[in-house]
C-alpha cells in the first residue's frame, strides 16, 4: 500500500515537472509527432499473398505391382520411409527456398519483391511435421506480390516432378501437389510501419520528459545559488576600502 502511494505520488510530481516546463515538453512532443508520422509516411507499404499446397499420394499406391517376370514391386523411393509426405515436402520447401531457384524465378538480394516458403511452421525443426508446401510472397505492388506466389507454386511442381524423374520412380506412382488454397488476393500489411512508427514516438516522449526534467534541474540549481550567494549591500565598505583608510 505504502509502495502503491509512493508511485502515485512519484507520477503526480512528473505530471507537475511537465506542465511546469511545458515550454520546453511542448515543443519536444511536436517534433516526436512530427517524425512519428514522416517516418509512417516514408516507410513503403508491403502486400502479401499466400498460397497452400499439399502433397498426396497417387490413387494408383506408392508402388507399381509386381511384373510377373521380376517378384520386387517398383517403388517410388520417396515414398519408401514412414512419413514420405511430410520429408518429401521438406525436401521440396529447402529446395524452393535455395537461392538458385530464387534466381531462376527471378528474385534478386536487392529486389522488393521476395517469398518464403514452409510447410506451416516457420521454425526449420519442425518441416517435417506436415505434407503441406506454404508459399508466402511479398511486394510493395499488389500484382507482384500475387505473381511471384503463383510463380513459385508452378516451380513447386517442375522440382517435384523433376526429382521423382531423377530418382527413377515409376510414373503411375508419382506424388502429387494439389493447390488447396489459391494465390490469396494480396493484403497490404501495415504492422512494421506501425510497430516503427510506435518506437520512434516513444523514444520522443522519453525525449520530452529527460529535456524537460532536465530543464528542472537546472532552475532548481540557479535558485539554490540565489538563495545561498551573500547579499550584495552599496552601503557597506568593502574590505579593500577599509584597508586603505
Amino acid at each position: 500500500m505504502i509502495r502503491g502511494w509512493g508511485a502515485v505520488v512519484d507520477f503526480w510530481k512528473a505530471i507537475t515537472v511537465l506542465l511546469r516546463r511545458w515550454y520546453v515538453a511542448l515543443p519536444a512532443l511536436l517534433l516526436t509527432f512530427t517524425a512519428a508520422y514522416g517516418i509512417y509516411s516514408t516507410i513503403p507499404t508491403q502486400y502479401s499473398s499466400t498460397a497452400l499446397m499439399v502433397l498426396t499420394v497417387p490413387t494408383s499406391g506408392s508402388y507399381r505391382p509386381p511384373n510377373p517376370t521380376d517378384p520386387n514391386p517398383l517403388v517410388n523411393p520417396l515414398l519408401n520411409f514412414d512419413g514420405g509426405l511430410n520429408m518429401t515436402a521438406s525436401i521440396l520447401v529447402q529446395i524452393l527456398n535455395g537461392p538458385e531457384v530464387a534466381g531462376q524465378i527471378g528474385v534478386r538480394p536487392d529486389s522488393t519483391t521476395t517469398y518464403k516458403v514452409n510447410n506451416g511452421h516457420p521454425n526449420p525443426e519442425l518441416l517435417i511435421s506436415a505434407p503441406f508446401v506454404v508459399i508466402e510472397g511479398t511486394s510493395r505492388s499488389p500484382q507482384d506480390a500475387k505473381a511471384i506466389v503463383q510463380r513459385v507454386a508452378e516451380r513447386a511442381k517442375i522440382e517435384l516432378k523433376r526429382r521423382q524423374q531423377l530418382l527413377n520412380a515409376p510414373q503411375e506412382t508419382f506424388i502429387n501437389l494439389n493447390e488447396m488454397v489459391a494465390p490469396t488476393e494480396p493484403a497490404a500489411e501495415r504492422g512494421g510501419k506501425t510497430r516503427t512508427a510506435a518506437a520512434v514516438f516513444a523514444l520522443g516522449v522519453m525525449a520530452a520528459l529527460g529535456s524537460s526534467f532536465a530543464a528542472e534541474s537546472i532552475m532548481t540549481g540557479l535558485r539554490q545559488r540565489r538563495r545561498e550567494a551573500p547579499p550584495q549591500d552599496s552601503e557597506t565598505p568593502s574590505e579593500e576600502a577599509v584597508l586603505q583608510r
